[in-house]
């Protein structure tokens, strides 16, 4: 592969964000980042805004396996002023090795893909590992805010807008956690995969280790019941209740 060119500071967003479910412009979504972003940070959350969300809405081809070509995404207007180089290295440098380039028979770099975190129903086959024995996820945790515990305390984990809840192996920082929940995260939902699993609720692993779950009978939910406990980030646990 040849060495990446320089990312181009003058690309900026050509269209504005579009929300997955209602389809309307916000300027509000995260993915365009504030304006002190890095190039590379601008195009890493414009990769993932298409990839996982918004493909289908801007007329952008995506296959079942989340693939959809590169030559695609640079046409998008969003993408002006970036070029393939800038795009491998994005995937090259991606700390949480969010997304994955297909080469065809050629050596080509043709196709790119997100790993996960995906909210368009078509994309349904990205590969994930099953895990069917719980010896596999000794710890599996759901980070998130300690503003969202009632709800969840009464209606469980939630997918919510995405295909699936998504878990990881360990805190982060934890020796081979590299994705699964964001840093800012300050509770800590510990789930018991023994029980679940044993109840028919599915776990699979992606290819950067983050833990997914559609939950149980493909619902979308977690149950309360399959929480081993939950931690607050000043390791006070809040449930069970002491």
């Amino acid at each position: 592969m040849s060495t990446p060119t320089a990312l181009k500071t003058s690309a900026q967003p050509g269209t504005k964000p579009v929300n997955p479910k209602t389809n309307k412009n916000s300027n509000n979504n995260r993915n365009r980042g504030p304006r002190t972003d890095s190039p590379k940070v601008r195009l890493s959350k414009a990769l993932s805004w298409l990839l996982r969300h918004n493909a289908e809405s801007q007329g952008v081809a995506i296959r079942p396996d989340g693939y959809v070509k590169i030559k695609d995404v640079l046409n998008h207007s969003k993408f002006k002023g970036f070029t393939l180089d800038d795009i491998l290295e994005v995937v090259d440098t991606n700390d949480k090795k969010r997304f994955q380039i297909l080469e065809d028979a050629n050596g080509n770099k043709e196709y790119i893909r997100a790993v996960q975190g995906h909210s368009m129903d078509k994309v349904a086959e990205l590969g994930f590992e099953e895990i069917t024995d719980a010896s596999q996820l000794p710890i599996v945790i759901h980070g998130t805010m300690f503003s969202k515990w009632p709800l969840i305390a009464e209606k469980g984990l939630s997918k919510m807008n995405r295909n699936h809840i998504h878990m990881a192996l360990g805190l982060p920082g934890a020796d081979g956690v590299i994705s699964g929940m964001r840093q800012s995260c300050n509770l800590y939902i510990h789930i018991d995969t023994a029980l679940a699993i044993q109840d028919g609720i599915k776990f699979y692993k992606s290819t950067n280790s983050v833990i997914l779950s559609d939950g149980k009978g493909g619902d979308g939910f977690i149950p309360p019941r399959y929480f081993a406990k939950v931690v607050k980030s000043n390791n006070e646990i809040i449930f069970p209740c002491p």
